[in-house]
């Protein structure tokens, strides 16, 4: 069984909305198994993330996806910690050769959101993942996929906790291609 997760963060539910849409599109595809996880608060202990048993699930993993709202140019507090956590997995490379994509919003129509995806794949890079774009021109009449026009992976801008239902439609779109092309990998 083909297994993908999404760790992410939201203060909002805004990027929570993303991850949702995201695992629509991942279940277009039979044979995979996701796994949800948003960071909450009582996971940070004096700044770290603890959760070991996240990280054995990820470890059997195929693709992990990452998001996070963009705060002030980068990844929230939280998805930072279980970034820096993730660092005891990378001296083995135990994530190396997983697929992985990303996801952030935020309330600006540039918020600096790019920085956010740039960290996201740096991190998978670190980790020797396989970063996955988004693959769409964008929609100048924000009628189609990627409105916002970042090819690196789903930006969303929220405007009073909701989200446009193209960077939806496109958080989707993103879904149903990393679990396309992880079962391509796992054939």
């Amino acid at each position: 069984m083909t297994r993908i997760a999404i760790v992410y963060f939201t203060e909002s539910n805004v990027t929570e909305k993303i991850a949702e849409a995201i695992v629509s599109g991942i279940k277009q595809e039979d044979g995979i198994t996701v796994i949800l996880h948003r960071i909450a608060g009582q996971e940070i202990i004096e700044g770290r993330f603890e959760n070991p048993e996240l990280f054995q699930q990820l470890k059997s993993c195929d693709a992990i996806l990452f998001g996070s709202p963009t705060y002030m140019g980068s990844v929230s507090a939280q998805f930072k910690a279980f970034a820096d956590a993730s660092s005891e997995y990378w001296q083995e490379q135990e994530w190396a050769d997983k697929i992985s994509a990303g996801f952030t919003t935020g309330t600006g129509l540039n918020g600096d959101q790019s920085s956010t995806l740039q960290y996201m794949s740096t991190l998978a890079s670190q980790h020797g993942m396989l970063w996955v774009n988004i693959a769409s021109s964008y929609g100048v009449e924000n009628n189609k996929l990627n409105r916002l026009g970042c090819q690196l992976g789903v930006v969303s801008q929220a405007t009073k906790g909701s989200v446009h239902e193209v960077d939806l439609a496109t958080a989707k779109h993103l879904g149903r291609r990393v679990a396309k092309l992880t079962l391509r990998l796992n054939e």
